[in-house]
C-alpha cells in the first residue's frame, strides 16, 4: 500500500463523485493533500495558543505622585523622594506636559510597584542635547568623571523637579540669583575645603566688587554676575585656551560689557603686545584683579595702582618716587598726578607714537590737566629723570655727579677739620689741667 493512501471512511462516499475521497485517488493530490496536512499540524499550536500578553502602560504623572507627592516618601537611607505637585506643576517641565517616564526612563517599563529603589539617572541630554555636551567639556565635568562628587552638576544649578525658565525671578539661574547659586559651592568653605578649590571662596570678595555691589546693593540686571565672565554651561580653567578668562581671551570678556574702553586697549602698547602673545603684558585682571574689582575714581585706587603699575615697569617707579609727585602720593595724598593722569590708563601709547598722552605734541596739554599755566619749557620736566642714566638726562647726571664729589670733599674736609679741632682741644685741655696741678703743688711748698 502507499504510503500517501488514504483509506475512505464510508465506503458509500467512493461512489459520489465530489466527495473528498474522490479527490485524493491520484498520487498528485494525495502529496499535495500530505503538504497541508503537516503545515496544519505543525501550526496549529500557534494558532491554538493563547495571544501573548500586551507590554505594560507606562505610568501616567498621577501614577508616580500617588506616592512621591507624601512628604514623608524617603529612601532606605533617609533621602527625601517627595515631590511638591504644585512646584512640578509650576515648573518648565510640568508646563510643558513633559511626563515623569520621559526623565525617568526605565519607569517606562516597569510592570510591578512600587518600583525599585535604585533607578537609572534622568538623562538631561535627550532634550538638552547641546548643553550636556558643553558641560561634558567643563572643569565640573572633568572633576565628577576625577571622582571629585562635589563638583555641580545640573539638577545643583537648575534644581530638580522645580525648575524654571531663567527668565523668572525666581529661578536658581536667574541673573541676579546666580550669586547665590553659584555661592552655594564657591561660598561654602566646607565645600571649598573638601573639593580643594585654590582659589578659595570668591564669592566673599565678588560680594564686596563693583560688579557685585552693583548686583546685590543696587540691583541693576546690567551688572555682570558669574556666568557673564565663566559661561554657563561649557566653564573651563582659566589654563584652557578655550575659557573665556584664559588670558588672551580676558579683554575681549571684559569688552563685551566694556566696549569703548576695550577699544582703546587693543590700539594701546599693552594690547598690541597681548595680541601678539606677549606672556607679561597686562590684560584686564593684571590691574583691576579678577573677583575684587574695585572703583577705579577713589582715593585707594589711585594710590595702589601706582604700586600695580611699578610691578612690572619697577624703574620707573623708582624714579617717580624721587620726584614731587611721587613723594606726596608715598605720604597718602591723590591730588598729585600718578601714572594713569600721564600716561591714560587703558589707552596707554609709547612717546614716540603721535597719539600719545605724553608725545611731544601732547605734552603740554597734559601737564595743564593739573598746572593750568604750564608752557612748553615746564613741558621739559622729566617726571622720570634717573641721575644715573647720562643718555637720557646728561645734566641731571653730571650735576647728581658734582653734587656727590661736592657732598663728599665737604664732609672729608671738614672731617678732617673737625679731627684736628678735637686733636687741639684735647692738648688744651691736658695742658690746663698740667698747669693746674703745677700751680696746686707750688701753693702747697709755700
Amino acid at each position: 500500500m502507499s504510503p500517501y493512501h488514504l483509506r475512505p471512511i464510508d465506503a458509500g462516499l467512493l461512489h459520489r463523485p465530489h466527495s473528498w475521497a474522490t479527490r485524493f485517488q491520484t498520487p498528485m493530490t494525495r502529496s499535495v493533500a500530505l503538504a497541508l496536512l503537516c503545515v496544519w499540524l505543525l501550526a496549529g499550536p500557534a494558532v491554538g495558543a493563547a495571544p501573548q500578553k500586551a507590554a505594560p502602560k507606562p505610568p501616567a504623572n498621577d501614577d508616580c505622585l500617588a506616592c512621591h507627592s507624601d512628604a514623608s516618601a524617603v529612601r532606605a537611607n533617609g533621602t527625601s523622594v517627595a515631590v511638591k505637585p504644585e512646584a512640578f506643576g509650576a515648573s518648565i517641565h510640568g508646563a510643558a506636559a513633559i511626563a515623569c517616564v520621559d526623565c525617568h526612563v526605565d519607569l517606562a517599563k516597569a510592570a510591578e510597584f512600587p518600583h525599585a529603589e535604585k533607578l537609572a539617572p534622568a538623562q538631561c541630554a535627550t532634550c538638552h542635547d547641546k548643553a550636556v555636551a558643553a558641560y561634558d567639556r567643563s572643569v565640573h565635568a572633568q572633576a565628577r568623571r576625577a571622582g571629585g562628587l562635589l563638583a555641580a552638576n545640573c539638577a545643583d544649578c537648575h534644581g530638580a523637579h522645580d525648575i524654571l525658565p531663567s527668565s523668572d525671578p525666581t529661578s536658581r539661574t536667574h541673573h541676579l540669583a546666580l550669586i547665590e547659586t553659584c555661592g552655594r559651592c564657591h561660598g561654602n568653605e566646607e565645600i571649598i575645603r573638601r573639593g580643594k578649590i585654590a582659589i578659595g571662596n570668591v564669592v566673599d570678595l565678588f560680594k564686596d566688587s563693583i560688579h557685585g555691589k552693583a548686583l546685590i546693593r543696587s540691583g541693576l540686571s546690567v551688572a555682570p554676575t558669574c556666568t557673564d565672565c565663566h559661561g554657563n554651561h561649557d566653564i573651563r580653567r582659566k589654563t584652557d585656551a578655550e575659557s573665556r578668562i584664559f588670558r588672551k581671551t580676558i579683554p575681549a570678556t571684559c569688552s563685551s560689557c566694556h566696549e569703548g574702553v576695550g577699544r582703546q586697549y587693543w590700539q594701546s602698547v599693552h594690547g598690541t603686545q597681548v595680541a601678539k602673545g606677549s606672556p607679561l603684558a597686562p590684560v584686564c585682571t593684571s590691574c583691576h584683579t579678577a573677583h575684587q574689582i574695585r572703583r577705579s575714581d577713589v582715593e585707594g585706587w589711585k594710590l595702589e595702582v601706582i604700586t600695580e603699575c611699578g610691578t612690572c615697569h619697577e624703574q620707573s617707579l623708582n624714579t617717580y618716587r624721587d620726584t614731587f609727585h611721587g613723594q606726596v602720593t608715598a605720604l597718602g595724598y591723590s591730588r598729585v598726578a600718578s601714572c594713569a593722569d600721564c600716561h591714560g590708563a587703558h589707552n596707554v601709547l609709547p612717546k614716540a607714537d603721535p597719539r600719545s598722552q605724553v608725545a611731544q605734541g601732547h605734552v603740554v596739554a597734559t601737564c595743564k590737566k593739573c598746572h593750568f599755566g604750564a608752557t612748553e619749557s615746564f613741558a621739559k620736566y622729566d617726571p622720570h629723570g634717573d641721575p644715573e642714566n647720562r643718555e637720557r638726562n646728561p645734566m641731571l647726571y653730571f650735576t647728581s655727579k658734582f653734587m656727590k664729589m661736592l657732598l663728599l670733599g665737604v664732609f672729608t674736609f671738614f672731617g678732617i677739620h673737625t679731627g684736628l679741632w678735637f686733636g687741639r682741644g684735647m692738648q688744651q685741655k691736658a695742658a690746663a689741667r698740667l698747669k693746674r696741678r703745677s700751680d696746686d703743688s707750688t701753693e702747697d711748698g709755700e
